[in-house]
Parts: structure tokens; C-alpha cells; sequence
């Protein structure tokens, strides 16, 4: 009971430096500088509550209902629908709780140029569960593999394994997800690698012959195929929609047109209601 209460202390006392550590400098995902298909390409950009890309510079009430957001897969919207229906009495009671873990994650994820919304990878694999240890000998918050861990800079002794220390294990989480994305360039392969592996992912293109997850889904194991949709549910759950990190590849190049698009019309819109603002006060 002792360890378990130091160990919340702990995280609400992390949760506090990190923070204070964070608060005068500018989040990366509000405002990037970069060329909008290069913000989108390295998942670099954020969500307000409805849904809508804050990298669309203005927008007026009749434009909100024309502007682009991002799509549930049909392959996924039975399973999100029906999860979330069973379960949200209990999500809505973890709900309240998750904000010091998700403050920590937020604040490493934001250091290392990674999407935040990955935190609820994390979610699915221990549901912030004291000492979370799994059949296979995951351990932690991030459900890491002793090899795992150790390639990731952390120590694992028998009374002080830092795969439990949530600071520490989002910081390999942070890198260990890096190295996937590096690898495969799309954020559904990289959850679902990190269920199954990579060797078990590149066994799957294989056999498929295709790097669309939702085709070659049906060559992966079957907790891996449930893994990616139970991680799609809680971020609808916890957002209310999708993001980057919800979408292939083919996906997010296809809402990156839409996007460009959107923003290239209001702008020759804006251009247009000026030049006539000038033409009649001639």
C-alpha cells in the first residue's frame, strides 16, 4: 500500500516539474512553421475538440461545415462503436484519473517531435495499473520487453526496474516508437508492430503484399488486429475523433490534398471579398 501511494506521489510530482519545465515555450502541435504538407507529413500538427486541423488559418461558420476532418476507416467503425458503447462507464471512471500520466507522456511526446495522441498506446497496454506485468513479461506502463528496455537506455534489476518508472519509460517508449515510424512511415503499422514486433509486421507485408494496414490486417495475429482497433476506440473515446495516428499512410496523404485545398480556397476567397472591400469604397 505504501509503495503504491509513493508511486502516485510520484507521478502527480513529475507531472508538476514537467509542466513547470513546459510552460514558456510553445507547443510544437499548435504552430509548426512549416509548410503545411511537410507539418502533416511528420505528424506535426493538432486538433481542436470538433475535430478541425489547426493549421486551417480562418475559418468562417459556413466554412466549419465544409472543412475537412478526418474519417473513421469503415474497417474500424463497428469494432470503435460497439467498444466504446460496452465500456465507456468504465472509461469515463479512468477518464478522470489518467491526467497526471497523460501530462508526463504529453510533455515527453512534445519533446521528442512525436504525436501525443500515441499516449493512448500506453493506455491499452496497462491501463496506468500499479506494477503492470504481463504473461509475456512486459512490464511498465509501456508494457516493455526486458531486450526492449535495455535497447532504450533502461535498467531492469530485480528491485528497481525502471520499466515501472513512468518518466524514464516514456522516454524509451518515445524512442522505441521513433525507431518504428523511421522504419515504416505510418503510425497503424507502427501500433501494430509494436504488438507483434517488427519481424512479425514485415512477415505480414510480406505475405500481403501491400503496406496499407487495413489489407494486410488480415495476415497479422488476431490481438494485434484487435490491439489497433481497441487503441482507434480510445482515442475517439478520449478525443472525440481521429488524428494522424489513426490513419494509413494513403490516409493521411489523401486529408493532406483535402486540407491544401480547403486552405488555397479561403485564401483566393479572402483575395476575392478585398479586392471587392477596395472596388467599393472607389
Amino acid at each position: 500500500m505504501l509503495k503504491r501511494k509513493l508511486y502516485k506521489a510520484s507521478i502527480i510530482i513529475s507531472c508538476f516539474i514537467l509542466m513547470a519545465m513546459n510552460s514558456g515555450s510553445r507547443s510544437i502541435y499548435i504552430k509548426t512553421g512549416k509548410p503545411l504538407a511537410a507539418a502533416y507529413k511528420t505528424g506535426m500538427h493538432h486538433f481542436d475538440s470538433s475535430g478541425l486541423c489547426t493549421c486551417i488559418p480562418f475559418i468562417t461558420k459556413e466554412e466549419l461545415v465544409a472543412a475537412p476532418r478526418i474519417q473513421l476507416n469503415k474497417n474500424a467503425a463497428a469494432f470503435v462503436k460497439k467498444y466504446n458503447k460496452e465500456n465507456g462507464f468504465s472509461l469515463d471512471k479512468i477518464k478522470d484519473k489518467s491526467h497526471p500520466y497523460f501530462a508526463i507522456i504529453d510533455s515527453v511526446f512534445t519533446q521528442q517531435e512525436l504525436p501525443v495522441e500515441l499516449k493512448y498506446l500506453a493506455f491499452i497496454e496497462s491501463g496506468f495499473k500499479y506494477n503492470a506485468i504481463s504473461w509475456s513479461g512486459a512490464v511498465g506502463p509501456w508494457a516493455l520487453m526486458p531486450k526492449a528496455a535495455k535497447q532504450y537506455g533502461l535498467k531492469i534489476p530485480k528491485h528497481n526496474d525502471e520499466r515501472l518508472d513512468y518518466y524514464k519509460s516514456t522516454q524509451a517508449a518515445a524512442g522505441l516508437l521513433k525507431d518504428l515510424f523511421a522504419q515504416y512511415g505510418d503510425w497503424l503499422l507502427v501500433i501494430a508492430a509494436y504488438n507483434c514486433g517488427p519481424g512479425g509486421l514485415s512477415k505480414a507485408i510480406k505475405r500481403s503484399g501491400s503496406k496499407n494496414y487495413w489489407v494486410l490486417q488480415n495476415f497479422l495475429p488476431q490481438e494485434t488486429r484487435k490491439h489497433v482497433k481497441k487503441f482507434i476506440a480510445i482515442h475517439y473515446f478520449f478525443e472525440g475523433h481521429g488524428s494522424v495516428v489513426t490513419l494509413t499512410s494513403a490516409e493521411k496523404e489523401a486529408h493532406i490534398k483535402a486540407v491544401e485545398a480547403f486552405v488555397k480556397n479561403q485564401q483566393e476567397v479572402q483575395k476575392t471579398d478585398s479586392v471587392s472591400v477596395v472596388v467599393a469604397k472607389q
